[in-house]
């Protein structure tokens, strides 16, 4: 064979190897391509809540500070798709089917009514509460250590801390004798629940107590109203959407009434309210993104247990106190996690 013809007998190898190569490095760059595609999907995580922008912003920002601190920069490598029902339980369902036509990953909701909402929304999306006085009798989850079912997160203990509470008032109040109850509709699971725990300490420390229903923002005055003409000694507020989207409003009302009140959250004592005795209610909004973190990494929600509360606050307003002309027992400010004065 002459060296012409192994010439190009070898240049046309060569162009064979080069459009081989050609061929599987586009396949490679394809691969590559729709795997990067895959890889930087972004999460979207819905957050709903029946409370204000502004009564909720503090928990937001400790919901945020957890993802933070697990590496998600919102619109950067998660996006939360935020609901309000401003208040208006009602609103609630359409808030969470409206997440639910958005194909998010994780619903996170702040407490009872919201996750029903969610619950009744979807059962496969996985659905994270933030707190819940007890997700078990509230039909959220068939056990603590195993929710079973597209639901898991955190419980507050609200309605076993409602004797603390009562029991809070009657040590700055030696004399009290009855005690007006703020709360939404006595006939939720999770009023009943508090109301419950409420009459059993009652019954130990000789206190009546008077119930108060608040159906929205309107009846709030009317309910100071109703309490005063009670002649109650003091106020206990539960906890609800509605009270806390008006969380200065009930303060300054507490204090026009001249009634020493105790709250469910420690953002009341900020805004104004004499004390609060509570779970944490951040370190549950932080610790919530843990959950989302291990739901967007592959774990199902009927595999994660419910957790407790690891910290409480009590926390004590003295400017509060002075206003009202209550003067706080050493023994009981000793024992405070903060006082404001």
């Amino acid at each position: 064979m002459s060296d012409g013809c192994r010439g190009e007998r070898a240049e046309k190898v060569m162009k064979k190897k080069i459009r081989v190569l050609t061929l599987c490095a586009v396949l490679l760059a394809l691969c590559f391509s729709a795997g990067a595609q895959q890889a930087t999907k972004i999460p979207r995580i819905g957050y709903l809540t029946g409370a204000t922008r502004d009564g909720q912003a503090a928990r937001i920002e400790a919901f945020r500070q957890g993802l933070r601190e697990l590496g998600y920069v919102e619109g950067k490598n998660i996006v939360i798709e935020y609901r309000y029902a401003e208040g208006k339980l009602d609103r609630l369902p359409e808030l969470a089917a409206e997440l639910v036509r958005l194909k998010i990953d994780v619903i996170v909701t702040g407490g009872g009514p919201n996750t029903r909402a969610a619950k009744e929304a979807t059962s496969t999306i996985p659905i994270v509460m933030a707190q819940d006085g007890d997700p078990v009798a509230n039909g959220f989850v068939a056990s603590l250590a195993r929710p079973g079912g597209n639901i898991t997160g955190l419980a507050n203990l609200a309605p076993e801390l409602m004797g603390k509470q009562l029991e809070l008032l009657k040590e700055i109040i030696p004399k009290l004798s009855r005690v007006a109850i703020l709360g939404g509709t006595s006939t939720s699971t999770s009023t009943a629940q508090q109301l419950k725990e409420i009459e059993l300490a009652s019954s130990a420390f000789k206190v009546k107590v008077q119930y108060v229903s608040v159906q929205s923002s309107k009846d709030i005055e009317t309910a100071f109203q109703a309490a005063s003409e009670g002649r109650v000694g003091a106020i206990l507020v539960l906890a609800g959407p509605i009270f806390n989207s008006n969380r200065p409003q009930i303060a300054k009302l507490a204090v026009k009434s001249r009634l020493p009140a105790i709250y469910n959250h420690s953002q009341y004592v900020i805004d104004g309210g004499l004390m609060t005795y509570s779970a944490s209610q951040p370190d549950l909004d932080r610790r919530a993104a843990t959950y989302v973190d291990k739901i967007l990494k592959g774990a199902k929600p009927a595999d994660l247990p419910v957790e407790q509360p690891q910290k409480f606050e009590f926390i004590i307003n003295r400017k509060a106190a002075k206003q009202i002309g209550l003067t706080i027992p050493p023994n009981v400010l000793v024992r405070a996690d903060k006082v404001i004065r």
